[in-house]
């Protein structure tokens, strides 16, 4: 390829330009849809005039942010009824990331919550024009993602196989096929592909503008040039905005900032922290083909040459993720980076060699430009979504990790939900802001991570990976001992797990070479653990569990918390409850064990990841009364769940008491001394349904403590185990996991919790209304067990999760978690079946003779395999007797 002679024009006038020059939101029409914005003619307001404009004293809501985020929300909000909203944009509208986005719509994404944010936005995109009158240029072209090796073309046909039970129509196609869609690709070296019809290309900017107007219609003011300074908070709670431009008192604030949301949530009095960091991106922009490409020519996405491809104006428009990212703004907005940021040749090469291979006829094309635009990207993928955890009013829609023209109209839709209702319609937990603290908006660890991040947008993703940046953050104390003992470790919520533990005389595969959709190298390691649970004693460190301790002067923490949980907590001292933190609607905001220390003091375990999330939904419901004391305790205690029938031969040692059922019953907890140390919290709980005991040890003990346990468990043949030993334990036994398989739309009904909620405690809770009347009305889902019965685990696909369910070859929902239980030698997944009417599609109740009449069926990229559906946990497998209640499907929050 010759380079242009004109490529001195370099592309940092480009961004300067991006950033400063004056255009009005007001824009003339244009016929030509596309990338004009970098030409087209617009009126031009004068700076005077822009500098006399006063805004407005108040409004209810203030958003930050005129990219395609902020446009969406105030579009959303205006649909529902709210008018009085201010946009604030510091530059002009549409001239941030959003105006160089290389707008492709695609709908092809792992999770479901993200296929069904695209396809929303894809839908409404293609009606925008028609509502607006303003061109989007919008082109259903599909797209087609494309397979050099067979463990991609699994990766694809797991999309593929969730994608059309939602209603997209999507299709696993061969090479041939391939270059038939588009006879300029060489397929010589592809397995495969998928084609996705109606996915499309469109012009960012256009649609922002577009959605802007809607909203300006609806009655919405928008104003550009006009920087946010920082957000006013009184007592928690947002009051304001004080902007170059003067102040606004508001109740809510929108921060849709892109890649300064960072900077923004730091301005406050109270920061709120935003994990997002930018890296550069880059892609080339050609002259037309001698033949020009037909403007419906599909998109491709090649993900193992690390490229996507579109038409753009009869050329080519591509870019990609390389492997060596460059982090951008670490030290925030900085003047010199941003003229500095220009074309880079030597650093996009491998990309260009790789498009060329998949398009030989390039060669001889005349390349425009090459365009750096930077993206912002998050810790874990997925874009950042809801309220902060601190302040109220407070809401954030960013991060879209390159994705942000796909998840734009349906991010911007849940969010208004969010706002008016109090809630959205989905599911939106992976992408709630509260899914991360404080300890992730370190810099040095946004700048590690992010360059991680950004490869892997396009390396193939394997169930149970784990980041290798920005590790070892939070760990037990007993970190480096288990590390010396085998441990491979696992990260949730900065806190380090182990898997399981690799036995000095085994070597595993190194971990490129580990990455499998089958079989995987630890089966052998992760069936001893086990065996070693039912038959002997396991320790595991559980320390990453949320611990929080509520206590009062007089019974005011009893009085809370019978309002804010289900179960009935006024039970005996010494007394755990497994109960359910629930939502207007009956939902789970969060699965925990609460356990009564004194007359006035409670001891609550929550799953590791909801440290925030728990946090916040307490605050905001507890009165502010100084007689009423909430603590975050998990860092004071080290956790160990000493797991199997001699745990109590064990415990008896160390603490010269007797731990037989009869002297400490199920469920039960009590302050002991364990070897040389004392005041250690022993629980007669283990969150697998087998015996054995937690131990919530002070820090400054925990060596000694565990040194202890090991050195007396010798003789009873005592072992270190992981959280996958752990998670086959709890599977088979049909505990279900807050987070995986229960969230804020999961009722206890729903999921065999009955026995957690007592509807007749003699006073009123959160969600009680709603599980009256569900209990009268029956309900729409039920968690079901299912185990897999033509399935052979050395070879074929293995279950994770997210595989749809078949009923009598009808489709009835996904499955939220599975694991080989080596007990009953077969995959057991957990998921929700649901009754959809064959007419009309519209959900019915589903009974226990409904799910038990069904013939089932799981199906594993594209292959189904038969299943039995079990509404109760197999009794075979409780072999130690127990309480009945206990043995329900017992401990919802386990490990997780």
């Amino acid at each position: 390829m010759h380079h242009h002679a004109q490529l001195n024009e370099s592309i940092s006038q480009l961004v300067t330009d991006m950033f400063y020059r004056l255009l009005s939101i007001v824009r003339t029409q244009r016929s030509s849809p596309g990338w004009q914005s970098w030409s087209s003619t617009r009126s031009i307001t004068s700076a005077a005039e822009a500098h006399s404009v006063t805004l407005p004293s108040q409004a209810q809501v203030v958003i930050c942010g005129g990219g395609i985020m902020g446009t969406s929300v105030a579009y959303h909000l205006s649909k529902m009824g709210w008018k009085d909203i201010i946009l604030l944009e510091q530059g002009r509208l549409a001239a941030g990331s959003s105006r160089f986005c290389a707008g492709i719509v695609s709908t092809a994404r792992h999770l479901t919550i993200e296929q069904k944010m695209a396809d929303y936005s894809n839908k409404l995109y293609y009606q925008l024009e028609q509502e607006t009158g303003i061109q989007t240029g919008y082109i259903r072209t599909g797209s087609i993602s494309l397979a050099q090796t067979q463990d991609r073309l699994i990766s694809l046909k797991r999309i593929n196989s969730r994608l059309n039970v939602i209603g997209i129509p999507s299709e696993i196609i061969s090479p041939k096929k391939v270059a038939e869609l588009h006879p300029l690709l060489n397929v010589h070296d592809l397995v495969g592909a998928m084609h996705v019809p109606e996915d499309a290309v469109v012009s960012s900017a256009d649609v922002a503008l577009a959605l802007a107007n809607a909203a300006s219609q609806n009655g919405i003011q928008i104003y550009d040039r006009t920087t946010v300074l920082h957000v006013m908070v009184k007592k928690g709670q947002v009051t304001g905005v004080e902007t170059d431009k003067g102040q606004i008192e508001c109740q809510y604030f929108v921060n849709c900032a892109g890649q300064w949301a960072y900077e923004l949530g730091l301005s406050n009095e109270e920061p709120v922290s935003i994990p997002v960091h930018a890296c550069e991106h880059f892609y080339l922009l050609t002259r037309p083909l001698e033949t020009p490409l037909q403007s419906n020519t599909p998109t491709i996405v090649d993900a193992d040459g690390r490229i996507y491809i579109r038409n753009w104006q009869g050329g080519i428009l591509s870019g990609g993720f390389e492997k060596n990212p460059k982090p951008i703004f670490t030290e925030g907005k900085n003047q010199l980076e941003i003229q500095n940021l220009q074309e880079d040749w030597d650093h996009f090469e491998p990309l260009l060699s790789s498009l060329l291979r998949r398009m030989p006829e390039l060669e001889t094309l005349e390349i425009m430009k090459l365009v750096n635009c930077p993206e912002t990207f998050t810790p874990d993928m997925r874009c950042i979504m809801g309220e902060s955890p601190i302040v109220q009013g407070y809401f954030v829609l960013a991060g879209m990790n390159s994705a942000g023209l796909s998840f734009g109209g349906g991010a911007g839709k849940y969010l208004a939900e969010w706002m008016v209702h109090g809630y959205p319609s989905e599911n939106v937990w992976p992408l709630d802001l509260k899914r991360f603290g404080a300890l992730q908006s370190s810099r040095t660890f946004l700048r590690h991570r992010v360059m991680e991040v950004m490869p892997l947008m396009y390396d193939l993703k394997v169930p149970r990976w784990d980041f290798q940046t920005g590790r070892q953050l939070r760990t037990s104390p007993l970190y480096d001992r288990l590390d010396a003992q085998g441990a491979r470790w696992m990260e949730k919520h900065g806190f380090e797990r182990p898997k399981y533990f690799v036995p000095p005389d085994k070597d595993l595969l190194p971990l490129e070479q580990s990455k499998t959709f089958y079989k995987p190298d630890w089966f052998d390691i992760v069936e001893s653990e086990v065996k070693c649970c039912k038959e002997a004693v396991c320790v595991i460190d559980m320390s990453s569990f949320t611990k929080f301790e509520i206590t009062s002067t007089g019974d005011q923490a009893l009085g809370i918390l019978q309002y804010l949980f289900s179960n009935d907590l006024d039970v005996p001292v010494g007394h755990i409850v497994h109960t359910g933190m629930l939502n207007e609607g009956g939902g789970y905001e969060n699965d925990c064990s609460i356990a009564r220390l004194n007359k006035r003091s409670f001891f609550m375990i929550s799953p590791t990841d909801q440290q925030v999330h728990c946090w916040a939904w307490l605050k905001k419901y507890m009165p502010k009364d100084s007689n009423l004391l909430l603590e975050d305790v998990s860092w004071k205690y080290t956790a160990l769940n000493l797991i199997g029938p001699r745990a109590v031969d064990v415990l008896s040692e160390l603490s010269y008491a007797p731990m037989t059922p009869d002297h400490f019953p199920t469920l039960f907890c009590k302050e002991m001394s364990v070897g040389y140390a004392n005041g250690i919290r022993v629980m007669s709980v283990t969150h697998t349904g087998e015996p054995g005991f937690m131990l919530y040890i002070p820090i400054e003990y925990a060596l000694h403590v565990y040194n202890e346990v090991m050195s007396v468990g010798q003789k009873y043949g005592i072992r270190n185990a992981g959280y996958y030993a752990l998670r086959s334990l709890r599977i088979e036994k049909f505990f279900a996991f807050w987070g995986q398989d229960l969230n804020t739309l999961t009722t206890p009904l729903e999921c065999g919790g009955e026995s957690r909620v007592k509807l007749d405690k003699g006073m009123d809770f959160i969600g009680r209304d709603a599980l009256l009347q569900q209990k009268q009305n029956g309900v729409y889902k039920r968690l079901t067990m299912f185990i897999l019965d033509d399935h052979d685990t050395d070879l074929d696909l293995w279950p994770w999760w997210g595989e749809p369910i078949y009923r009598n070859g009808q489709y009835v929902g996904k499955t939220t978690s599975s694991a080989y239980s080596y007990t009953l030698e077969r995959h057991v997944c957990l998921g929700f079946v649901h009754n959809f009417s064959e007419d009309s599609g519209e959900e019915q109740v589903v009974t226990a003779d409904f799910i038990n009449r069904g013939e089932y069926e799981i199906d594993i990229a594209g292959n189904r395999f038969q299943a039995k559906a079990k509404l109760y946990p197999v009794p075979s497998l409780f072999t130690h007797k127990r309480r009945k209640d206990d043995s329900e499907l017992s401990d919802l929050h386990g490990g997780k």
